[in-house]
């Protein structure tokens, strides 16, 4: 099946967190900021769905949505804005507009939103284990690196399963990655080729989360101007993950329950019952069973979820996995940042191996994001990886940037970052600062929000110490 395609009309800046998840899942992204842009790519690549603002210098979403109108395959066309209203939302639905959305976008939410394609008829019978046959590969855009024996066992079982309808729970803690055992595990079903759609039950207060679940009608509720299909709906024929189903109010449970057991769902609103078929699975990272006995989950739920139970391995329970991924994170992030590929040190090793993993691989992937930036190539050390100020290494900036690095004075304006070294010199803390922040702005090609999440401080942080650079007359911009 060829790559599904999706165009924003949009600033770059609305879409950078989307777009690398959006590529590493096998989608062609394009991104234009005026019309003729946009036309260009409609032409050559037939965007199965494109998402707009409203407005941008020059173009307004009605144009778009003018041309669609004459044309029956045109793409559907969703409205995104980061300050919408309710009366702009009428009328763009009004003129075409398949749905109007407030930002974030999120990658389940995008994805979701594409149409369902044809299942062309398979070249050969598919290869189910419960037929006794060798599975296939790691689906697109999902991959479980390790080879400990507790977390094949448990990648054994997921591919069994996955042919069958049965509910599957699964359970660890946060960050040893349940929701990409998920998504194996829907690439592995015959279900593959149709939607796999997230919802993170923590995320939202109940009466939010029902409506997301199960959509509503126009008029619901103060703000529902239209109708708006349910993630249940919009999985129809493919999957729904329930992400810390635990988080769940009692009383939405309840409505859950009816839809495993009926499958069939109530719009927040409606009238009628909608039939759906979609294969749930869950995550939690709580005991669930504990949460059984203390009232805070519904024994008749937690049977019918439990049919096919995963529990996934910490971290620190998978012994030289952490070495694998490690590596595996390097040169992804080599890839992504275009640096040279930098080795790991004995003491890093050594290191990685003792350290307990509160965080999991999601600890594991942001620390080695880190190590690659500031190793530029080097050996990671340890200190590379900021956990410890007393172990942090000591950097210099190059000759080429002129000399900034003294005790004395201002750096010169416009001064640039260039290669980051260690070094046995020693330079002012305040100055190893503002070198990491502007390595780290660069490395995310000036978003604040990413290089904020890069360096461990909050955007607040970050924009004040940029403020505080131009008052000294250093160039950050």
């Amino acid at each position: 099946m060829s790559a599904r395609r999706i165009l924003f009309l949009a600033p770059a800046h609305a879409v950078t967190r989307i777009y690398p998840q959006l590529r590493d899942a096998g989608y062609e992204v394009g991104l234009a900021e005026n019309l003729k842009g946009a036309s260009a790519f409609i032409r050559k690549s037939g965007p199965d769905v494109i998402f707009s603002r409203p407005s941008l210098p020059g173009y307004r979403v009605d144009d778009l949505l003018a041309v669609g109108s004459d044309d029956p395959a045109f793409p559907p066309v969703i409205v995104f804005t980061d300050r919408g209203t309710p009366e702009e939302a009428e009328q763009l639905l009004a003129l075409g507009a398949r749905d109007y959305w407030l930002e974030p976008l999120t990658f389940e939410k995008v994805t979701a939103a594409l149409p369902r394609p044809r299942r062309p008829a398979p070249a050969a019978p598919p290869q189910s284990t419960l037929g006794g046959r060798k599975p296939d590969p790691f689906p697109p855009g999902a991959r479980i690196v390790g080879s400990h024996p507790a977390l094949r066992r448990v990648l054994g079982l997921a591919r069994q399963v996955a042919p069958s309808r049965a509910t599957v729970l699964i359970s660890g803690e946060s960050g040893t990655g349940k929701e990409m055992f998920a998504r194996c595990l829907h690439g592995w079903s015959d279900r593959a080729a149709n939607p796999f759609v997230a919802v993170n039950c923590a995320a939202l207060p109940e009466h939010l989360l029902e409506s997301e679940l199960f959509g509503h009608e126009r008029g619901a509720f103060t703000g529902a101007i239209a109708r708006k299909l349910g993630r249940f709906e919009l999985a129809n024929g493919g999957a729904i993950l329930l992400d810390e189903i635990s988080e769940m109010d009692l009383g939405l449970q309840a409505k859950l329950l009816r839809v495993l057991q009926e499958g069939e769902i109530d719009r927040v609103g409606g009238m009628e019952t909608v039939k759906v078929d979609v294969r749930v699975l869950a995550t939690t990272n709580r005991d669930l069973e504990e949460w059984v006995k203390q009232g805070k989950f519904r024994q008749d739920l937690f049977f019918r979820l439990n049919v096919i139970p995963l529990r996934l391995p910490a971290l620190r329970e998978r012994g030289d996995d952490v070495l694998e991924l490690a590596r595996f994170f390097i040169d992804l992030y080599v890839r992504d940042y275009t640096l040279p590929v930098p080795s790991l040190s004995d003491e890093a090793i050594a290191w990685l191996r003792s350290y307990e993993w509160p965080g999991n691989v999601r600890e594991l992937q942001n620390l080695m994001e880190r190590a690659v930036l500031l190793a530029n190539g080097g050996a990671i050390t340890p200190g590379h990886f900021l956990l410890d100020p007393d172990a942090w290494p000591l950097f210099e900036e190059s000759s080429d940037a002129g000399d900034t690095a003294g005790a004395q004075g201002a750096p010169d304006k416009g001064a640039q970052v260039e290669a980051v070294n260690i070094s046995g010199g020693v330079i002012p803390l305040h100055e190893m600062e503002r070198i990491m922040i502007l390595k780290g702005l660069e490395a995310t090609s000036g978003n604040r929000t990413q290089a904020a999440e890069l360096l461990g401080i909050s955007v607040r942080t970050l924009r004040n110490k940029l403020n505080e650079y131009r008052s000294m007359g250093i160039d950050v911009d």
